[in-house]
């Protein structure tokens, strides 16, 4: 049996899965904040005396860049190591993962039901595929064809520096260099940014913001399902909590299209994450996507690329995927004419 996990910012998933059933069909699973807990160990702990199932191995996803088996959480104060977790959990081995990785290795898995299409394009078979994900932060990643099978690859793509398209957008860069040393992509496209983008249109366009919505915001704790909450409000929407919402559509778009050049994403472009999931019905109203198209000469090129959002939980999937393979390995033994490494 497999423990896998999906370790967010803000939330971190758990699962339990058997070769039998595979990655889409968990024997248990629980979601946890994060925060309240000090560490990884200590909420992999209580789900597994919960649910009293015997695993053997544990493959995790992690928001941060995994480097020789550690890393340190880029939006938490916790570090890991896959031999002391394994130590510390009792496990035979664990396997840590970038967390872009992991929603790459659930692409080709995955089933109708769990991608809505922004823009059908025109796939190239066995054509790289580009991901990207606003979530707490801003994760991308790639798969490219080996011969045999897509291989994924991480990234920390989502810290690169912000490049503005447009006049309001350069505003926006200015207002952030005074306040950070560094503007990356994920300062103004991710739930970090959220409140980042509100703040500028509030402060630099003197929007005026609903005195009760601007008081909810003020006191909530996690500010940007505030604003998000007050940007999609069906009945009497926010007008600066909706312009914030489209400003970062646009540069999702732009930022999306960006990644898509640099690994020549013939075979599509997929969209994850909670903030991309929340803003599912903005990204498809008509004229959403241009800023993902134009790309100068390119944007025939850009027309053709498939354009999807995601709408499960690939993380966890992609998690789940490697270690049941990893296992299945294992059982299976070295290979006859081959040796073990």
């Amino acid at each position: 049996m497999l423990i896998a996990g999906d370790i967010g910012g803000t939330k971190t998933d758990l699962a339990i899965y058997s070769s039998e059933a595979g990655p889409h069909a968990p024997v248990a699973q629980a979601e946890v904040k994060s925060a309240d807990y000090p560490s990884l160990q200590a909420i992999v702990k209580e789900f597994l005396a919960r649910e009293k199932i015997a695993v053997d191995v544990g493959c995790f996803d992690v928001a941060g860049p995994v480097i020789d088996g550690r890393v340190k959480t880029t939006n938490l104060p916790w570090e890991m190591e896959e031999g002391a977790l394994a130590r510390d959990l009792g496990l035979k081995s664990v396997h840590l993962m970038n967390d872009l990785e992991a929603v790459a290795r659930a692409v080709p898995i995955l089933r109708p039901q769990d991608v809505v299409t922004l823009n059908e394009g025109r796939p190239v078979e066995r054509g790289a595929i580009a991901i990207i994900a606003p979530g707490t932060g801003l994760g991308e990643s790639f798969l490219v064809w080996d011969g045999g099978r897509y291989r994924a690859h991480g990234s920390e793509g989502g810290h690169s520096d912000f490049a503005p398209t447009n006049a309001r957008q350069i505003r926006l860069l200015e207002y952030l260099l005074e306040r950070f040393d560094h503007v990356g992509f994920e300062r103004v496209c991710s739930g970090i940014g959220v409140p980042n983008v509100y703040d500028f249109i509030r402060e630099k366009e003197n929007t005026p913001e609903d005195p009760a919505v601007a008081s909810t915001i003020a006191a909530a704790k996690d500010r940007t399902r505030a604003i998000l909450d007050a940007a999609l409000d069906p009945r009497r929407p926010s007008a600066l909590c909706r312009a914030t919402a489209e400003v970062l559509v646009s540069i999702l778009g732009s930022e999306a299209g960006n990644l898509a050049l640099k690994v020549l994403a013939t075979g599509g472009v997929y969209m994850a994450g909670g903030i991309a999931v929340r803003l599912l019905d903005l990204l498809r109203e008509p004229g959403r996507m241009e800023s993902f198209t134009q790309k100068g000469r390119f944007k025939d090129l850009m027309t053709r690329m498939p354009v999807h959002v995601i709408t499960t939980r690939a993380a966890l999937a992609g998690a789940a995927a490697y270690g049941l393979e990893s296992l299945r390995d294992a059982s299976a033994g070295p290979r006859p004419g081959r040796v073990s490494s």
